[in-house]
This record gives C-alpha cells, structure tokens and sequence, in this order.
C-alpha cells in the first residue's frame, strides 16, 4: 500500500501543555546552546528544544567529552563533564526572543538552574519575558553543580525537589517540567515529588554519574583536563534501557498522573516509538545530533509516520503508553509459557557464534554439525531453555528464530507455584 492511499497521521503533540508540531524535542546540551543553533534544528524539522541550561554563567573546562567504543562501534556511551551555558544570561534572552519570532509554532523550553529563592523568580521572569513555551528545572547534572548544592544535589532528595519545584510553579506562568536524576535507587519518590510541588510533568533521565575511561598510558581518567579529571555524566545508546525502566516506573504508578518527556539514548524512530508506548508524550535527543548532526530528525519524522499508518495510530496521544499493559512484576510471568530455538538452514553460514555462546555462557543445547553435514549447528531442543543467547549473538538477522512450544501445561505464575507449594507443605504437615 502506498502512503498516498494510508490514512493521515497527526505528530502534533501536546506534553503537559507545551505544544510542538512534532514531538522530537533537542536536549538541554551543546546543541542548544544558541538561536542560530535551534534555528537551524528547526529548520530540520524539529518540533521543540530545550535551551541549554541557564544560572550564572561557568567558565567550562578543556577537554570535556569522552566515547565508549565497543566491538568498532564508535561512542555507543557517551560522558561529558560540560556543566550549563559559559554565555551571558543576556545573549541567551535576546536570542530566545529572536527564535521565538521567527519560529512562533516551535517549543522552546528553557532549562535552568539556580540557589536560591529570588534566583529562581527572577531567571524565571526573565526566560518568561523572552519568549519561553515552558521550563525545565535541571535537577539532573551529576556533576560539578551537584556539588554545589545544585543538579544532582537536588534531584535526589524529594524533600528539596518538591519544594523548589512548588517556587518555580508560583513564579511562573508557562508549564514547568522537572528534569530527574536517574543516579537513585527508586525512580518513584522523586516523580511523586515534583508532581506534590506542582509540576505540569517531567523529563527523564538526565545523565548517569560515571567514569568513562581511563588512558592507560598516562594513568589519566578521561576525559582528560591537564593531569587530572572528574566523573562525569553518561549518555548515548547504551543508556537507553535504564531511561526506558525509569519511563515506564512512573507510566505505570498508579499514583504518579503527570506527562512525561522521555529521555535517553534515542538514536532513531524506533527508540522514539519505544518511549511513546511506555507512556512518553515527548522525546527529547542529544547524543545521537552531536555525533551525527541535526538532519537525523528528517528520518525519525518518516519513520514515526509510516509506523502511526501501518498500526493505525491517527494521534500521538492515541500511541501513549500502549505499551504499559505488558510490563508486569517478575512473579505474575507465565512459568510454563515455553520457546526453543530453531536455526534456518538456508540463511546459517557456520560461524558457530551460537555453539561458543550456547556451550559457555548458557545451557549446553546447541552442538556442531556430525561430520559430513552441512556446517549448520544442530539444537537439542529437549534441553532448550529458550534463553535467546544464540539469537542474541547471530550475525544472520533472522537466521535464528524463538518459538513457542506446547508443553502441555496450563498457564502459572511463579506466585501460583509458591501459593501451590505452601499448600502442599501445609497437607503434608497435617498428616
């Protein structure tokens, strides 16, 4: 079917009362650190941007970022010890102002980070006056601001998180998010905090705390400032699974009612669609424009639209949360739900990625081929366990397919085997 024959699809979308026509959203980070950037961005397609965090201006250090490289894949983690805007409070209001103007339907959300009280008032009067479509209150920075009292430091106590989040809703007159740190142990009470001090939503996750490296040569953390560094703030790819459970904790909490701005390792539509099934009404990226520039929008714009056409979706709001159903406490899984693995002899080309993988790190079902044969693994599938390890490591894609088999037993959760197991224990006790 062709697109002129799909229905159309609205990206419009509404998070917690900031409207953009899109909701790919750019990060508070390097890429918005200016008008002419976000400018650019919009002319890309972007829908929305967050303004690089504003407080006191910082005199930022050299060098800043760091890459994690895995198997040739360059930066899949990504560290940064960059703290908020190095630029006069001035310049960045004049130029809000400026991109506001000539781009009247974009988002512009304003991150911001202060101390005090009648800090708070009078940066938030102020980003207000230039143009902004809501704020962002940075209770995130894993670094350097933490320190300070700042960042971090606030974002892991409720208590403060709830209070400075009820001064920036007095003060303001546009919607307030709050940005949380995901350097806790439990997501929840941090959500919960902000939504009591009256926050309209929030955004998540900030950067993780982390060392990224060190150079072995020098004996030097990296990224490297002269002879010495600091932890830093993780990002990139390799985070998106801890943002994707952070996301989904506070979509699927009963008590927690506010919108969320997902945040996290998203590199193209299909992460974006990821955090819009688990209860995002926006997404924001960074990491990925950094490395590969802000047209990456124009693919996730096709690609988010053809996915709305092919599933039926005509709104964003009607995509939200889909998928918060399936995510369930470990003991409710089906224990006699079962798969093995089956190889596609036609598509194996005898690696043997899968026997390594199988014979060492997992349950010793998967043997080479007898002598003779066609070099395609043989799958004792008696003493398969469904485990897919062996899909995991295939370089084939669908070579190696999961299926379900019939075990003949009735649907149980492990919380039945437990309740059943008590039982029994209890007769035969009674004897």
């Amino acid at each position: 079917m062709s697109n002129s024959k799909k229905k159309p699809v609205s990206l419009h979308t509404n998070c917690a009362g900031i409207e953009s026509p899109n909701p790919f959203w750019l990060a508070s980070a390097p890429p918005t650190n200016s008008g002419d950037q976000i400018m650019r961005a919009f002319d890309h397609g972007w829908g929305g941007a967050v303004w690089k965090t504003l407080g006191q201006p910082i005199q930022n250090v050299s060098s800043r970022f760091g890459g994690l490289s895995y198997r040739g894949t360059n930066a899949i983690g990504f560290n940064n010890i960059e703290l908020i805007t190095d630029r006069p409070l001035e310049s960045n209001f004049r130029e809000i102002a400026e991109v506001k103007k000539k781009y009247p339907k974009h988002a512009i959300i304003v991150s911001l980070m202060v101390e005090t009280k009648e800090e708070w008032k009078d940066i938030i009067k102020r980003s207000i006056d230039a143009g902004a479509d809501g704020l962002e209150l940075n209770f995130g920075c894993p670094h350097g601001m933490c320190e300070r009292g700042m960042g971090s430091a606030v974002g892991q106590e409720p208590s403060v998180n709830e209070e400075i989040t009820s001064w920036a809703v007095e003060y303001s007159t546009v919607p307030v998010l709050v940005k949380l740190t995901p350097n806790v142990g439990d997501i929840i009470p941090h959500g919960l905090a902000a939504q009591r001090g009256g926050a309209h939503g929030v955004s998540l996750i900030n950067t993780i705390k982390s060392i990224i490296g060190v150079d072995i040569d020098r004996k030097v953390i990296v990224p490297r400032v002269g002879d010495l560094s600091s932890n830093g703030g993780y990002c990139g790819a390799a985070v998106k699974p801890i943002a994707l459970h952070m996301t989904a904790g506070l979509g699927r909490d009963p008590n927690f009612n506010i919108p969320i701005s997902g945040i996290g390792g998203i590199t193209n539509w299909r992460d974006a669609v990821e955090f819009l099934l688990l209860g995002s009404t926006s997404v924001q990226v960074c990491t990925e424009v950094m490395l590969r520039g802000y047209r990456i929008v124009e693919d996730m714009i096709e690609g988010l639209t053809t996915y709305m056409q092919d599933n039926d979706y005509s709104t964003i709001d009607e995509m939200v949360g889909q998928a918060l159903p399936s995510f369930s406490e470990w003991g409710n899984l089906d224990m006699n739900y079962e798969i093995v693995a089956k190889i596609n002899d036609d598509k194996c080309i005898g690696c043997y990625d899968c026997v390594v993988a199988c014979q060492d790190g997992a349950h010793q079902c998967i043997f080479p081929a007898k002598e003779g044969d066609k070099r395609v693994p043989i799958i004792d599938e008696d003493e398969c366990v469904g485990c897919n390890l062996c899909e995991i490591v295939c370089p084939v894609p669908g070579c190696i397919t999961m299926e379900k088999v019939d075990n003949g037993f009735a649907p149980a959760s492990w919380n039945e085997h437990i309740n059943e197991g008590a039982k029994l224990r209890h007769k035969k006790g009674s004897h």
